[in-house]
């Protein structure tokens, strides 16, 4: 009897044994086949260092990391489309490099490599007064107004004018800053760069050379343009004074005259002439 109960006990062993086995191997199939065909984390460029507008970008300033996700189709994953190009907009550490952030191959790194293509910066010398008491920082955008004397322009009778002559432009560096950012102290400049067109910068150019230049700040938010008349030391007082009137010149009235007829005669050759003469005169 215990050798027919040990038989069975053994047999029953036996199989919990083979059956745990094969459990097992099912579950560590199971588990590993996942691992086994994960796909390899992607590489991503990423800046060492926070960079500033105009750096120019170095071996050290990249470095690669490992990509949870899927990498941004606009980032830039190869090593040597980084290094040597400037930078246009401010990356942070950690942060993938772009092609927006990043200055063309060749346009070198500073202020030049942040000027878009088809536009101009045009230096403008200010003051205190000029430039806002240093409120003028690289990003904002101004109104540029000029106060002079127009030509064929009666002056003495208007004083001098003021007119905008340019709308909404923006500051691409105050000074020796070309960092974006509005969170900056206000500092004084001897020179603000603007970014123009060409034919506002032709502008720009005569009215700091011609006239006296102001700027006047402007939400970045207010794009809109407004018309306006210009303004005049005269009508800060009032109405304009009115234009001289032309003198008038009264012409003479014609004299009265009446007819005399005078018969003269040449031998027997009768002939007669007639004459006007003005009444009030002698004769």
């Amino acid at each position: 009897m215990n050798r027919r109960l040990i038989t069975v006990f053994a047999f029953a062993l036996l199989v919990a044994g083979a059956t745990s086995f094969l459990v097992y191997r099912l579950l560590l199939a199971h588990v590993s086949a996942p691992v086994a065909h994960a796909p390899a984390p992607n590489k991503l460029l990423v800046a060492a260092h926070d960079l500033e507008v105009g750096a120019l970008i170095k071996a050290g300033d990249v470095r690669q990391i490992e990509w949870p996700g899927p990498v941004p189709g606009d980032a830039i994953t190869k090593r040597e489309d980084v290094v040597g190009r400037g930078v246009v907009e401010p990356v942070y550490q950690g942060e993938p490099f772009f092609a927006g952030s990043l200055a063309p191959k060749g346009a070198g790194a500073g202020l030049a490599s942040t000027i878009p293509m088809g536009m101009r910066a045009v230096a403008l010398r200010v003051d205190d007064v000029v430039g806002l008491a240093g409120f003028v920082l690289p990003g904002m955008r101004v109104d540029v107004l000029v106060s002079g004397n127009p030509p064929d322009v009666n002056t003495s009778r208007t004083g001098s004018l003021c007119k905008t002559v340019l709308q909404d432009i923006e500051v691409l560096s105050a000074g020796q800053r070309i960092k974006k950012n509005m969170q900056d102290k206000p500092e004084s400049a001897q020179v603000v760069n603007l970014l123009v067109t060409p034919d506002q910068a032709e502008v720009l150019s005569l009215a700091s050379t011609k006239t006296r230049v102001q700027l006047v700040l402007r939400n970045p938010l207010d794009t809109k343009k407004v018309t306006t008349d210009g303004a005049s030391v005269a009508a800060l007082f009032g109405k304009p004074a009115p234009a001289p009137r032309p003198a008038v010149v009264k012409a003479r009235p014609k004299p009265q005259v009446q007819t005399a007829a005078v018969e003269v005669y040449t031998g027997v050759k009768k002939s007669e002439q007639v004459f006007d003469i003005p009444i009030g005169t002698r004769r």
